[in-house]
């Protein structure tokens, strides 16, 4: 059992390693090459749509055809060559048509890891977070190795395409491979239904659950601020094009240490309500140290977003855990990863690249009103969940789940 966890564990930091390798910095290649504020959003809202439609196309091929492993294996596969051929790509249409055929392979596959897992966990509450955590390390490391790559080769000047987007590739291609060698995770003789989110759609009837269903996904479209920016963003503060993806992991090893050492004695402490705002403050404080031009502290600031993420994201899928009940629990979850992963992150790259366009676009971008607009939104949706939200599960439940 314990070798099958360590290979449960691998499959995690590749399956986030190819992820990390390009949307950390590909917003600054693709203001390089001329790309919009607009098409830069599209590009990496691709990711997204393909995340609200996947359940009704990968998902359910996999569970009621392809043993799981094998689906991986060949989504894999086939996305390390979609990869390169979005890599090659200079022109919008053909990058986003490349990209987005890219996307409808790798959406499935972050829930299915997933599955694969809890098929061959024994307990799976337990076990399962110990599993998942090993994405941040398979982020955090290939960060570092970007820079390597880049210093080694100088591969970001390369003027034919994405060096980022190789990288994934070469990832993707190591991963599908990889996953042939899975343990053997047959398929259900039932599908999940693609529509179980509608199932727990009743839980909005819940005044609390409300106010955290709307500021969960209102905050959601914010954070794309961070994703698709934050690159150009830090090339304009002077930081080395090939330094952008190690830099930026300063958030995911913030992230690592404030879910394992401080996030359950947050929520223990104070519970859901005060530890959510907390989380949902540290996003616009780190984007009021983003106006000083300063880098050192630009990248101090970065290891907010790592506290934000977990005090917040990770704090609401426990809230969500406590609040459903044993046979909704799945179908709460679901819905909360269609209205923030899906639609929210959507929307909120297009919303990204509409105030960056409207605050000089990528080649003259007025950065502290461009960070000022999602600031100021959170805070609101801090505010409102501050007054009206009120915690409505018991202590003790926040000490099992956040044990």
């Amino acid at each position: 059992m314990k070798a099958v966890k360590t290979r449960l564990c691998i499959m995690m930091v590749l399956q986030y390693a190819i992820w990390g390798s390009w949307t950390t910095a590909l917003g600054a290649h693709l203001a390089r090459i001329g790309f919009t504020s607009n098409q830069i959003g599209a590009i990496y809202g691709c990711l997204w749509i393909a995340c609200i439609i996947a359940p009704f196309i990968g998902g359910q091929i996999a569970d009621r055809f392809f043993p799981t492993q094998l689906f991986l294996g060949v989504a894999h596969v086939v996305g390390a060559v979609l990869l390169f051929m979005t890599a090659r790509q200079t022109e919008f249409g053909p990058m986003w048509r490349w990209m987005f055929a890219y996307s409808l392979f790798y959406a499935p596959t972050l829930a299915l890891t997933n599955s694969l897992s809890f098929h061959h966990l024994d307990d799976v509450e337990r076990e399962f977070p110990r599993i998942r955590m090993w994405g941040s390390p398979g982020w955090i490391a290939v960060g570092w190795i970007v820079l390597l790559i880049r210093q080694q080769w100088h591969t970001h000047e390369w003027a034919g395409g994405s060096d980022l987007l190789m990288i994934a590739a070469g990832f993707s291609l190591v991963m599908g491979l990889y996953c042939f060698t899975l343990p053997h995770t047959p398929p259900k003789r039932k599908g999940e239904n693609p529509f179980a989110f509608l199932e727990a759609i009743h839980l909005l009837k819940d005044k609390n659950f409300l106010i955290f269903a709307v500021v969960s996904f209102v905050v959601t479209t914010e954070l794309q601020f961070y994703y698709v920016t934050t690159a150009p963003f830090l090339q304009d503060m002077q930081a080395p094009t090939e330094w952008l993806a190690a830099i930026k992991t300063t958030a995911q090893i913030a992230e690592f240490f404030v879910t394992w050492f401080l996030l359950g004695l947050s929520l223990k402490k104070w519970g859901v309500r005060k530890t959510m705002v907390i989380g949902m403050l540290a996003w616009p404080l780190r984007y009021f140290l983003f106006c000083i031009p300063n880098l050192p502290i630009i990248i101090a600031s970065l290891t907010l977003h790592g506290f934000g993420y977990a005090f917040f994201f990770i704090a609401s899928q426990i809230y969500v855990n406590m609040k459903a009940t044993d046979d909704m629990r799945a179908s709460a979850q679901a819905m909360l990863t269609f209205f923030t992963l899906g639609l929210g992150n959507w929307l909120g790259t297009m919303f990204t690249g509409w105030i960056w366009g409207l605050c000089g676009g990528p080649q003259n971008t007025v950065w502290w009103k461009f960070f000022m607009v999602p600031a100021g939104i959170c805070i609101g949706m801090a505010l409102i969940f501050l007054l009206f939200f009120r915690d409505d599960v018991r202590p003790e439940d926040i000490k099992e789940q956040a044990a």
